[in-house]
């Protein structure tokens, strides 16, 4: 059965029988313009989709990730429209992840296309303007205590990122620009000044290829008469343009 749901309630909390990932499915595809994750209580939570100002903060998390695991090849990255069901029950879709591949279920394909039953080794949860910080810090400890290796809550409104690591207590880093990847992401540079402002101008990222880990060359104001591409004694090297 489905429930009408008053916007102006939104995030709400329902409390639900166990589901299998079918089950699960079939339940969020009766709310297709919202999220929905359950937590290890088996509560439903059903949010409203993010402002258009944190989906352009988000994809700019996303875009870096994604291309630099499409040059280190050892992991998958996934986005907010993927969920993993967790070792204590939680169905939980983080803003954006990297999952070691060796990780993922090789069992069948039919079993890769579903939920995958694991925490993914890096994880990064974006907060929005509503978003609660006490909540959000929850929610990154959870990750941690299910398998992850490193989790980043990150805060545009105080420029601020938080690191998580398994074993130890929470670090903040605040008024940062870049943010560097350790452990499982080690190589990884996450720029943050396009995170904190989408409609920052825009430039350059270079990133090479050394001895197996990566390298970001500082970025540069965007200039038209400036090269595509850099020259580097690398044995890989990439260079990113973009255009305002």
């Amino acid at each position: 059965m489905q429930l009408t749901i008053d916007e102006a309630d939104l995030p709400v909390k329902l409390t639900a029988p166990p589901m299998s990932d079918e089950e699960f499915a079939e339940f969020c595809a009766l709310y297709p313009d919202h999220f929905i994750e359950m937590t290890a209580a088996v509560e439903i939570v059903i949010m409203p989709p993010n402002l258009s100002f944190t989906a352009a903060q988000n994809i700019e998390i996303l875009g870096q990730l994604r291309e630099w695991a499409t040059v280190d090849r050892r992991g998958i990255p996934t986005d907010s429209s993927g969920g993993f069901l967790l070792p204590d029950g939680a169905r939980l879709a983080p803003d954006a992840a990297w999952t070691l591949k060796s990780r993922i279920p090789e069992s069948s394909t039919e079993r890769r296309r579903k939920y995958w039953k694991l925490s993914p080794d890096f994880v990064v949860e974006l907060r929005s303007e509503t978003g609660r910080l006490p909540i959000l810090r929850a929610k990154m400890q959870e990750w941690i205590d299910n398998g992850a290796q490193l989790a980043w809550p990150i805060d545009p409104e105080r420029e601020a990122v938080e690191i998580y690591r398994r074993g130890q207590a929470p670090e903040s880093r605040v008024g940062i620009e870049s943010i560097a990847g350790e452990g499982p992401v080690e190589g990884l540079v996450l720029e943050l000044r396009r995170v904190w402002d989408p409609f920052a101008d825009q430039f350059y990222f270079g990133y090479t290829l050394k001895s197996s880990k990566y390298v970001t060359a500082s970025p540069l104001v965007h200039n038209p008469t400036l090269p595509v591409f850099w020259n580097v004694s690398s044995c890989v090297s990439r260079t990113r343009r973009w255009f305002t």
